[in-house]
């Protein structure tokens, strides 16, 4: 699963490891993406979304049907 928010847009930052000697190594520092599936009244059906604890959290302020309708403006394929 690739670690891309679909309602965030959120994606992995890269840096760097520090040990104590000071010596630096490559990472990457991934957001908490999460398979959710939801009930998508406009819709009738359940859409499976992979949203960061952000987007979870976003949803549900916004709600659902909002959400959504923003993601199909945008083409995104659900």
């Amino acid at each position: 699963m690739a670690a891309y928010c679909q309602v965030t847009g959120a994606v992995p930052g890269f840096g760097h490891s520090i040990s104590h000697s000071h010596r630096r190594t490559k990472r990457r520092f991934d957001p908490n993406i999460q398979k959710k599936r939801y009930w998508v009244p406009s819709l009738r059906r359940n859409v499976t979304l992979q949203v960061s604890a952000r987007g979870i959290k976003t949803i549900d302020v916004r709600g659902i049907d909002a959400v959504v309708a923003e993601l199909l403006a945008k083409g995104v394929k659900l």
